[in-house]
C-alpha cells in the first residue's frame, strides 16, 4: 500500500461528497491513519468513524491559528508524526466583481489562503524533525483561467494565492526534504456544484472538456495520493492539473 504506516491530515474533509472525504477514504484504503479536520466536531468524528477506528476527526477552523495548532498537537499526541497534509478547506461565492464586499473577500481569502498557511505552519516543525513530509495544496482551475464558472474573482484570487504560496514553500522547505505541490481541479461534481448546473450549462461546459465528462472527487483524490506518496518523491513545487483538458497550457 502506498501510504502504509503514514499519518495524513486533511482539512475540510467531513462532507460526504467532497474532495476532502474522497481523499481521506482513498488514503485510508492505502494504509494511512487519517485525521480529518473540519469546522463541525460531530461531522468530523462521524466522517473519521466511517474510515475505521484508527482514524481521527477533530474540530478546527483553519482561519484560527490557535484551533489549528491545537488540532495538530492532538494528532501528533495520538500518532507521533505527520507525513502528509492536504490543504483542502475552501469556500466559494458566485459573485461578480462589483458585488464583492469586504466580508466576502475576507471569508474566501481567509479559508483558502490563510487556512493553507496556518495548517502548513502547524505541521512543518514535526515534518522537519522527521526529515520528511508532503504538503498538498488544493487550488483550482479558476486560478489559472480567471474564474468563469461558479466562483467569483475573489475565489480566483484566493486560489491563485495558494499556487504562489505552495511554490514558495516548496523552495524554502526542499532542503528539509519536505515536498509541497498543488492540484488545480476543474469542474468536479461535489456538494458545491450539486443542483447548480442546468442542462444548457452542462452542455456548454462539456463542449470545452476534451474528455467529455465532469470530474469526480475520486479523480482529485488519486492526484493527492500521487503527490502524498513516494510515487512523487522527486516532485516539488509542481501544479498538477485535474481538469479533463478544460485548460491545456
Amino acid at each position: 500500500m502506498l501510504l502504509n504506516d503514514k499519518v495524513a491530515v486533511i482539512t475540510g474533509a467531513a462532507s460526504a461528497r467532497g474532495l476532502g472525504f474522497a481523499t481521506a477514504r482513498l488514503f485510508a484504503e492505502q494504509g494511512a491513519r487519517v485525521a480529518i479536520l473540519d469546522l463541525d466536531a460531530d461531522a468530523a468524528a462521524a466522517a473519521a468513524a466511517q474510515l475505521g477506528d484508527q482514524h481521527l476527526g477533530l474540530a478546527a477552523d483553519v482561519t484560527n491559528e490557535h484551533q489549528v495548532q491545537q488540532a495538530i498537537a492532538e494528532v501528533i499526541n495520538r500518532y507521533g508524526r505527520i507525513d502528509v497534509l492536504v490543504n483542502n478547506a475552501g469556500i466559494t461565492q458566485p459573485l461578480k466583481l462589483m458585488e464583492i464586499a469586504q466580508n466576502n473577500y475576507d471569508a474566501v481569502l481567509d479559508v483558502s489562503l490563510r487556512g493553507t498557511l496556518l495548517a502548513s505552519q502547524a505541521v512543518i516543525p514535526t515534518m522537519r524533525a522527521q526529515g520528511s513530509g508532503s504538503i498538498v495544496c488544493i487550488s483550482s482551475v479558476s486560478a489559472q483561467r480567471g474564474g468563469g464558472i461558479f466562483g467569483g474573482p475573489h475565489y480566483s484570487a484566493a486560489k491563485a494565492g495558494v499556487l504562489g504560496l505552495a511554490k514558495a514553500m516548496a523552495r524554502e522547505l526542499g532542503p528539509d526534504n519536505i515536498r509541497v505541490n498543488a492540484i488545480t481541479p476543474g469542474l468536479i461534481q461535489t456538494d458545491i456544484t450539486a443542483g447548480k448546473l442546468t442542462d444548457e450549462m452542462r452542455r456548454n461546459i462539456l463542449a470545452g472538456i476534451p474528455l467529455n465528462r465532469l470530474g469526480d472527487a475520486l479523480d482529485v483524490a488519486r492526484a493527492a495520493l500521487f503527490l502524498g506518496s513516494d510515487l512523487s518523491s522527486y516532485s516539488t513545487g509542481i501544479t498538477l492539473d485535474v481538469n479533463g483538458g478544460m485548460l491545456i497550457h
